[in-house]
């Protein structure tokens, strides 16, 4: 399996469809507003656990294949975005996507409620740049979350099971 390319940092004029949002990657200093973002119960109803939840974050900074972000827009942190290999971990709900499928996972903090499409959609094209498939795995009943993956791009209504045995719905957005 191929790991994915070391983080680009964009230098210069970034291309006019990522004007608005900015991705950086996460450092330790973000964790303290990453803990406050999950324990909203908005957030928390979707990524349960909000201690364990940051200790996972945490012990995935710097993996070898995760890369996790910080959307900014305008100085202000809107959201987290976490992406990796879809098949790398145990994940039969990605079964039959390409080889060189990515997989993420996302959260908005209160700054970035009603901006998941378009921040998603600029992410999007970044991340494509180096894959053919980008792959998210919403609850089905999570309906904000997957109008927001609709409007960035996302599409598909298979309803399958993850590693944990629980529901999701598998999206992808092809480049």
């Amino acid at each position: 399996m191929r790991s994915p390319r070391p983080w680009r940092a964009w230098t210069g004029q970034p291309p006019a469809w990522m004007a608005e949002y900015a991705f950086r990657p996460v450092t330790g200093d973000d964790l303290p507003v990453l803990a406050r973002w999950l324990a909203q119960p908005e957030v928390a109803a979707w990524w349960p656990g909000p201690d364990r939840q940051i200790a996972l974050i945490r012990d995935d900074l710097g993996h070898r294949v995760m890369r996790q972000m910080i959307v900014v827009r305008n100085g202000a942190a809107l959201a987290y975005a976490q992406s990796y290999p879809a098949h790398h971990w145990p994940a039969p709900h990605f079964a039959g996507l390409p080889a060189d499928a990515v997989a993420l996972d996302v959260f908005s903090g209160p700054d970035g409620v009603g901006q998941g499409g378009a921040w998603l959609r600029a992410l999007g094209r970044l991340l494509l740049l180096d894959c053919s498939t980008l792959a998210i795995d919403p609850r089905p009943e999570n309906q904000r979350a997957i109008a927001a993956y609709r409007k960035a791009g996302f599409a598909g209504d298979d309803h399958r099971l993850d590693a944990q045995g629980r529901p999701v719905r598998v999206m992808t957005r092809l480049r």
